[in-house]
């Protein structure tokens, strides 16, 4: 239903909804803060631990801290939390793409990305962590991750000068690699980046989902370097065609996620390994993806 309000509205008004939004979970926060019900770290770590989030773990996060309620002390507060789940041998990964809309619009303004300052448009969560000490940025035009732990190197040092964004050097594929984990807070499987996967795992994946311009962006580096490189960029006609939320009830019975709740939030943990090697044998068996998550 969102998807087709967004083809048929004007922007203006879609801005105003949004607004309408915002403001009424600001009233639902001031109204949980009044009856002393908001989320704390020892509430946030309690569930995660609860729901098999343990130290060591190398989780990806989509998050809406929104959705959640009211946390004290804001983002900051969860991602701390998840830090202390994942505990010093564990790694904490976000997206941190820079662009809302699509990447294909966004390319073509010419953007300069700069690893260091360019802002995260994935949310407060994902811009806070962006801005804390010793997070590693993957150096990537339209879909960086941000890193903290014991992998965030491996995950994000190869991503650069990659032809498309989530290949086998991608930190979305390494995160499968490495046994990995995917917490989506409050979102639904369209915020869900590793479904990307299968389609770069697939050689002449049978949709055409990736658009025939090859960009030439240029980026800065984390040593301030200019470099440039080429990549391809998602097809907004077959984006348009995501039915992404399909895929709930299969990964569900083939034991691949589970649900939760984190304060108000509905969550869904993820086991990204067993969901990538679902895809790959369900798109050869059965002709399953998120363009056509009933088959052929």
């Amino acid at each position: 239903m969102r998807k087709l309000l967004r083809k048929i509205l004007p922007q203006a008004l879609i801005d105003v909804y949004k607004q309408g939004k915002k403001r009424a979970a600001a009233r639902q926060r001031e109204e949980l803060a009044k009856n002393s019900q908001a989320v704390s770290a020892v509430d946030i770590i309690t569930t995660l631990q609860g729901q098999g989030i343990h130290e060591g773990d190398v989780l990806m996060v989509h998050s809406s801290l929104r959705k959640i309620g009211l946390v004290e002390k804001g983002a900051d507060t969860l991602i701390n939390s998840l830090v202390t789940t994942l505990g010093k041998e564990g790694t904490l990964i976000m997206p941190s793409f820079p662009a809302i809309g699509y990447n294909y619009d966004y390319l073509k303004t010419k953007p300069l990305f700069d690893v260091r300052h360019t802002p995260s448009r994935m949310g407060v969560v994902t811009e806070t962590f962006r801005k804390r000490a010793g997070v590693l940025r993957s150096l990537h035009p339209t879909d960086p991750v941000i890193a903290l732990g014991k992998e965030a190197a491996y995950l994000v040092k190869d991503h650069f000068g990659q032809m498309t964004p989530y290949n086998d050097n991608s930190p979305f594929y390494r995160l499968c690699a490495l046994n990995g984990k995917i917490l989506m807070i409050g979102v639904g499987l369209e915020s869900l980046t590793n479904l990307h996967t299968l389609e770069d795992a697939v050689p002449d994946f049978k949709y055409p989902v990736y658009h025939d311009t090859l960009f030439t962006t240029e980026l800065i580096d984390a040593a301030g370097n200019r470099r440039t490189m080429q990549t391809k960029v998602h097809n907004p006609v077959y984006s348009k065609k995501r039915r992404c939320n399909d895929l709930l009830p299969h990964f569900e019975a083939a034991g691949i996620l589970k649900r939760f709740r984190l304060g108000l939030a509905d969550c869904l943990l993820i086991d990204a390994q067993a969901m990538h090697a679902w895809m790959l044998e369900n798109y050869n068996n059965r002709g399953i993806t998120m363009y056509t998550p009933q088959g052929h």
